[in-house]
């Protein structure tokens, strides 16, 4: 059996240990480097969860360590971070899985909503990891910019309707996530009295990852929609959850267009009735529903934030960059009950 040794970097944070926990039962990924931006302990008391499941040095993050004990590598880092170490892997032949924004966007998007790049020369080269749409594009790549949470659930809600949603009209993203998705640092937004029993919109109309779904809805239908985003934080810990209004120009039955265009996607689900976080947190899954009353279309989807929208779709590019299968490794089964 083939195996390919792997390194986790920025593995303090929620999708630096979701990755751990897929990628210690992966026959095919052999961890050989796990690092933060600080390093200096283990892996056992960064994450207690990990003890006595697995454990090793958590080192701090070196190129020069990367390219001796890494084929490929998965960066959990915030963005600019990420592609101050990736420029120099991808020089000495390292593949890797970008968890940030650095290089998901085209530079004029990219620099207008977040800052100035450091590296335009890979970021022509980067494919973007949503599977459904660049399978075989991420089997040829060396850079994967794996997509962000909300763009994941939108895009994939959206993306069957393209031909059909009137371009004259805007299309409404009412999308509410868990905790998890801001991260691990406390805010005064995500500290336990704020959110308990509460839940609110934040960047409203002004999200990033609003660009991010208008610029990739645009490569696939060459549509310039008016996206709408309005982004929740709801009192869970992970579960994506989004719901999006358009009118649409044909009279079609939403419900068998979605079958048909996912009828060969083994991680999108079809529901004849709405989905729910639940039933697809702990998992590689996109669950979609969609209805229609006249004209007026709504589309329901459900991800697991820190999988589907990060770790796990993360492992499902690697191992098409490694030449594996797909599902290798992938979860399956939610957190019910």
């Amino acid at each position: 059996m083939s195996v390919t040794k792997i390194g986790i970097i920025g593995a303090s944070g929620y999708t630096g240990l979701e990755l751990i926990k897929i990628l210690v039962n992966h026959p095919n990924f052999e961890i050989s480097y796990i690092a933060t931006t600080t390093g200096g302990i283990d892996l056992d008391v960064l994450h207690p969860c990990m003890k006595g499941v697995f454990n090793c040095a958590v080192e701090k993050a070196d190129a020069d360590e990367i390219v001796k004990r890494c084929e490929l590598v998965f960066l959990a880092l915030p963005h600019q971070a990420s592609m101050g170490f990736a420029k120099g892997l991808l020089e000495q032949g390292v593949k890797i899985v970008d968890l940030s924004a650095d290089y998901r966007l085209e530079l004029e998007t990219y620099e207008k909503h977040y800052c100035k790049h450091e590296d335009k020369e890979h970021l022509d080269q980067a494919v973007y990891g949503l599977p459904e749409l660049y399978r075989q594009e991420i089997k040829k790549a060396s850079l994967v910019a794996n997509p962000g949470c909300y763009p994941t659930a939108s895009i994939l809600a959206l993306l069957p309707f393209v031909k059909y949603i009137n371009e004259d009209f805007p299309i409404f993203i009412d999308a509410k996530s868990g905790v998890s998705g801001a991260g691990k640092k406390c805010t005064e937004l995500t500290q336990y009295n704020s959110i308990n029993e509460n839940i609110f919109a934040y960047k409203v109309l002004s999200h990033r990852h609003e660009p991010e779904i208008k610029e990739k809805l645009f490569k696939q239908s060459k549509k310039a929609f008016d996206i709408n985003f309005v982004p929740h934080l709801i009192p869970a810990t992970r579960g994506e959850l989004i719901d999006a209004y358009m009118l649409i120009t044909e009279d079609i039955n939403p419900l068998e267009v979605l079958r048909d265009f996912y009828k060969d996607e083994p991680f999108v689900r079809i529901f004849d009735k709405p989905v729910d976080i639940k039933s697809c947190g702990g998992t590689n899954f996109c669950d979609i529903y969609a209805q229609k009353k006249g004209n007026k279309l709504y589309v329901n989807s459900a991800v697991d934030n820190i999988l589907r929208g990060s770790s796990s779709q993360a492992v499902a590019n690697a191992n098409l960059m490694c030449g594996y299968a797909e599902s290798t490794a992938l979860p399956l089964i939610a957190y019910v009950p």
